[in-house]
């Protein structure tokens, strides 16, 4: 069997209805609160590769951060 792992965060609302989706088909993850664990470099790149996208696909671009520091430009 797969074994499925989540990084999650209880205070995001996508966070908690992804975890629930999982759970309500059976799916038992392994959940990894990112912001005590955050990954490391190379989970990162591991991840991305395994979803065949770079970094700047999984950004969230709604966040103040991201329009504040003009990363559209990049």
């Amino acid at each position: 069997m797969t074994t499925v792992t989540i990084w999650h965060n209880p205070r995001c609302s996508k966070s908690r209805s992804a975890l629930a989706i999982l759970e309500e088909n059976g799916v038992t993850p392994t959940e990894v609160r990112y912001l005590e664990t955050p990954p490391s470099k190379s989970d990162i790149v591991t991840v991305l590769a395994a979803l065949a996208m770079e970094a700047k696909d999984i950004v969230r671009k709604g966040e103040a951060v991201y329009k504040t520091q003009n990363l559209s430009a990049e």
